[in-house]
């Protein structure tokens, strides 16, 4: 996530009213609002994978997948119309299932995802992993799975929430392989996630097999 081009502060509900009325998609983290940047064929499509997967999993089930055009809360409720603390985000694909919680009347803000995936960027990498993946944790009490999925590699990185509260993480790879979600009892199926996506040719990369437990601000 790059740094902000400007230290104007827009409230919560400042964000919510512009970006009902923006024609492209912009994320908000503690007053300050973030165009999202185009995506690359290859995201474009695993995420399009994903979303086919998942879908014709769930079909007859309570639960539902979304992609990119629904917004998640990863924050307090505001206290006053003049909050400005908190994230306001679009993942790239979640499932809620049973009930839908709303921010709000306009139902275009989710509060309670139970899994969030993200495809990685080189532009937004380090924020998946750090500040985002922290507020997931805190704010999103029913958060069950959160997924991070490479594109230049077939590997996926998957964190389930355990009954104690901790995470268990584990890093799946190569394309014969599979990820189980238990939360939504799907499985995904990695040659299917990466259907039609050509890799780079890396030097000296590792083995396949491995186990282990920016964007730019409005002015």
């Amino acid at each position: 996530m790059s740094l902000p081009q400007s230290e104007v502060k827009y409230t919560i509900e400042e964000y919510l009213a512009f970006e009902r009325e923006a024609e492209e998609r912009h994320e908000y983290l503690d007053g300050q609002i973030y165009a999202m940047a185009g995506e690359s064929p290859e995201h474009g499509a695993i995420c399009t994978n994903i979303g086919g997967q998942l879908y014709n999993q769930l079909r007859g089930k309570p639960c539902q997948v979304f992609s990119k055009d629904m917004k998640v809360r990863s924050g307090p409720a505001p206290k006053s119309r003049r909050e400005t603390k908190g994230f306001f985000s679009y993942p790239d694909l979640l499932v809620v299932c049973g009930e839908m919680k709303f921010h709000d009347q306009y139902r275009d803000v989710l509060l309670n995802p139970t899994v969030l995936i993200e495809v990685l960027s080189p532009a937004t990498e380090a924020f998946d992993r750090g500040d985002k993946w922290e507020r997931y944790q805190t704010w999103l009490p029913s958060l069950a799975e959160y997924l991070l999925v490479a594109q230049v590699r077939p590997v996926i990185e998957h964190y389930q929430r355990q009954a104690g509260g901790h995470w268990l993480y584990r890093r799946v790879s190569g394309l014969e392989s599979s990820l189980r979600l238990d939360s939504i009892e799907c499985e995904l199926r990695l040659i299917e996630v990466y259907d039609r996506i050509t890799f780079p040719v890396e030097q000296g990369e590792p083995p396949e097999e491995a186990d282990a437990s920016g964007k730019e601000a409005l002015p």
